[in-house]
């Protein structure tokens, strides 16, 4: 007789919450900013006012829902929304930090005569130049970014009364218990 229970899935592995404290380790911080951006002639990205306008959008967002949401769902709905923008933070800070690391390699292959040995030609700049100047404007996404997830962490705070904190699915082991109690209930007694 053939049965139809599904096989077990192969373990998955956990994923680390993404925090805001990750995305202020891998994202420039201000002086960081302006040094790259008086380096390369770029523009710092005005931190507070992207702050307070992403802020300033989730409430507007919370208003908008005229009460149709109860304390536990607008928790959790922001609590996802402020979730995609450290995300989005964590992942701009890791994609500057490896570009750095490439403009720096970059550089000094440079300067020993590595990719850029026969120069480049007149008018156009080498390759390392290039990667700096990427990566200088992955410093500045970067720390766009990280304003805009620092203000939807005020924002959340504002709406809900608490500390934002990144969802952590709970343990594969407390998820098993719960599968197997629910199991041994349906055979009732």
């Amino acid at each position: 007789m053939a049965s139809n229970r599904s096989k077990s899935s192969p373990k998955r592995e956990t994923r680390q919450a993404l925090t805001f404290e990750m995305a202020l380790q891998l994202c420039p911080h201000e002086g960081v900013a302006e040094n790259v951006a008086a380096a390369f002639g770029l523009i710092v990205p005005d931190y507070d006012a992207i702050r307070a306008e992403h802020a300033s959008a989730l409430k507007r967002m919370a208003e908008a829902f005229e009460g149709s949401l109860n304390d536990k769902a607008t928790e959790m709905h922001f609590q996802r929304i402020v979730g995609a923008l450290v995300g989005s933070a964590v992942g701009a800070g890791r994609f500057y930090s490896t570009k750095v690391g490439e403009a720096r390699a970059a550089t000094a292959r440079a300067a020993d005569g590595g990719d850029d040995e026969h120069g480049s030609p007149i008018g156009f700049e080498s390759k390392a130049q290039r990667t700096r100047e990427f990566a200088a404007d992955m410093a500045m996404q970067a720390y766009a970014l990280l304003a805009a997830a620092h203000g939807a962490i005020d924002a959340y705070k504002d709406l809900t009364g608490d500390d934002w904190k990144a969802y952590e699915a709970p343990a594969e082991a407390q998820v098993e218990k719960k599968a197997a109690t629910a199991q041994i209930g349906a055979f009732g007694g």
